[in-house]
C-alpha cells in the first residue's frame, strides 16, 4: 500500500509539472506578455522596464523556471483584472463552486443510483420507462436551455426561487437541478446495466434459491458487486462539477470559478487562468486516487501492486 501511495504522489508531482509545462507555453504562444500589460501609448522606456521586471529579457527555459519557483509557493503573481493576488481571489471563489458541485452531486447520485436500482429490479414495468424516460431527457437536453427555460417557469412565472446569484438554500435548488440532470441520468443508464448483468448472475440466483430476503439480494448482493462502474462515474461527474460549471455559473451568476475564468479569459488574465488550471488539474488527480482507495474498500479482489 505504502509503495502505491508513493507511486501515486510521484505522478501526481509529474502530471502537475505538464500542466504548468503546458499553461506556461500557452502565455508565451500568444506573444509577448507585456503586449497585456502596456498599452499602445508606452514608451520603449517602459517596454524595456517591464521585460526586465518581468524576466523577459532571459532565456525561455530560465524563465519558466523562475514562473515554475513561484507557482510552487502559491505565488502566480497579481490579476490584471481584480489587482489582487491571484491565489487569494481564487480562495474565495472556491467555497462556492464546492458548495454548488455538492449540491448538484447529492442530487446525481441520490436521484441517478436508487433510479438505476429500481429501473433494473422491475424492468419492463411503468417504473422502468419512467426511468428511462428521464434519463433520455437528461441526456438530450442541452444543459444551457434547461436552466433558462428553469429560470422561466419556475423563477420567472410561479416566483418560487430566485432567478440567480448565490443566497439562501432556495438559491441552489435551479443551478443544482439543471447542473445536475444530465450526470444523474448517465449514472442512472450505468447503474441499470450493471445491475441487469449482476441479477443475472449465478450467485444471485443462488441466493434467491437459498432464501434470502429480496432486499438483502438486490442492496447488499447485486448493488455492491455492481458499483465499481458507477463509482468510476460518480468520481467523473464530481471532477466536471468542480471543473466544468462554467456555463451554469454563467447564466445563474453564481460567485464560483466558473464564472471567474469567464471573466479571466475575457480580460486576458493569465495570472488568474493559470492558477484556475492547475487547482483544476489537483482536483482531477486528487479525486482519482480517492476513487481507487474506493475500489479496494468495496470490492476486496481489487489489488495495488
Amino acid at each position: 500500500m505504502l509503495r502505491y501511495i508513493l507511486f501515486r504522489a510521484l505522478y501526481t508531482v509529474v502530471v502537475l509539472w505538464l500542466i504548468s509545462v503546458f499553461v506556461f507555453s500557452l502565455s508565451r504562444a500568444a506573444g509577448d506578455p507585456r503586449n497585456i500589460y502596456l498599452d499602445e501609448y508606452a514608451t520603449q522606456a517602459m517596454w524595456d522596464a517591464w521585460g526586465e521586471r518581468m524576466g523577459l529579457d532571459r532565456p525561455l527555459v530560465v524563465q519558466y523556471l523562475v514562473w515554475l519557483g513561484d507557482v510552487v509557493v502559491g505565488d502566480f503573481g497579481l490579476s490584471l483584472n481584480h489587482k489582487k493576488p491571484a491565489l487569494d481571489l481564487i480562495i474565495t471563489r472556491v467555497p462556492a463552486t464546492f458548495q454548488l458541485a455538492g449540491a448538484a452531486f447529492l442530487f446525481s447520485v441520490f436521484i441517478g443510483l436508487p433510479l438505476g436500482v429500481i429501473s433494473a429490479i422491475k424492468r419492463g414495468s411503468f417504473l422502468d420507462y419512467f426511468a428511462r424516460g428521464f434519463a433520455l431527457l437528461g441526456q438530450a437536453m442541452p444543459v444551457f436551455w434547461v436552466a433558462l427555460m428553469a429560470i422561466l417557469l419556475f423563477a420567472v412565472e410561479l416566483d418560487w426561487v430566485p432567478t440567480s446569484r448565490k443566497g439562501g438554500p432556495d438559491s441552489y435548488v435551479l443551478p443544482a437541478i439543471t447542473l445536475g440532470w444530465a450526470p444523474a441520468a448517465g449514472l442512472l443508464r450505468i447503474t441499470r446495466g450493471s445491475m441487469l448483468e449482476i441479477l443475472d448472475s449465478e450467485y444471485i440466483k443462488l441466493a434467491r434459491a437459498k432464501g434470502v430476503p429480496q432486499w438483502k439480494v438486490v442492496w447488499k448482493h447485486a448493488l455492491r458487486n455492481a458499483l465499481i462502474t458507477p463509482i468510476t462515474l460518480a468520481a467523473i461527474i464530481l471532477a466536471s462539477f468542480l471543473t466544468g460549471t462554467i456555463v451554469i455559473e454563467s447564466v445563474f451568476a453564481w460567485p464560483g470559478l466558473g464564472l471567474l475564468s469567464i471573466e479571466s479569459i475575457k480580460s486576458n488574465d493569465f495570472p488568474v487562468m493559470a492558477a484556475i488550471v492547475m487547482m483544476f488539474g489537483l482536483f482531477f488527480l486528487a479525486i482519482n486516487f480517492i476513487v481507487d482507495m474506493l475500489y479496494m474498500w468495496i470490492d476486496p479482489r481489487v489489488r495495488v501492486f
